[in-house]
């Protein structure tokens, strides 16, 4: 999927947990960012389009590792026992941006290196995704007003 699209479903996530979280802006930073972070190993993704990651994305493959929970687990266990905080907020993101991936026509290889590949119907920047793009977007206006009108 296109990032915009892994934005806006990380930002309805955000939405609809942030009135049971305390550290609001921590959980929003680490979930954008988290959310992001899968794509790392494409040089068109929006991090890794920065050239210092180059050599990192000549040594994988996009959607290799970064689009596994071969690394989603450790990492998320690196944050559960070092930064508490970052744990739930990364695990979301990272995990939701797989998940949505899962859907489309390439796929993900959930347990890399192992190379089962779970892939659905949905084209990269297709209508389908448009589709899901526009409703993630009313879902967050709708949700933001909710969440805007609960604090008067």
């Amino acid at each position: 999927m296109l990032t915009k699209t892994h934005l806006a479903i990380a930002f309805f996530l955000l939405l609809f947990f942030i009135p049971q979280i305390n550290y609001k802006l921590t959980f929003g930073i680490v979930l954008i960012l988290s959310t992001l972070l899968a794509d790392i190993d494409s040089q068109y993704s929006y991090l890794g389009r920065y050239k210092i990651l180059r050599p990192l994305q000549w040594l994988v493959k996009h959607r290799g590792i970064f689009h596994s929970f071969t690394l989603l687990f450790p990492m998320t266990l690196f944050f559960v026992l070092f930064l508490p905080t970052f744990s739930f907020p990364f695990f979301l993101g990272y995990g939701i941006h797989l998940f949505a991936d899962s859907f489309t026509k390439e796929g993900i290889q959930p347990f890399y290196p192992l190379k089962k590949t779970y892939s659905g119907k949905i084209s990269t920047g297709g209508k389908t995704e448009v589709i899901i793009f526009a409703v993630f977007v009313v879902a967050d206006l709708f949700l933001g007003l909710i969440r805007v009108s609960s604090m008067f």
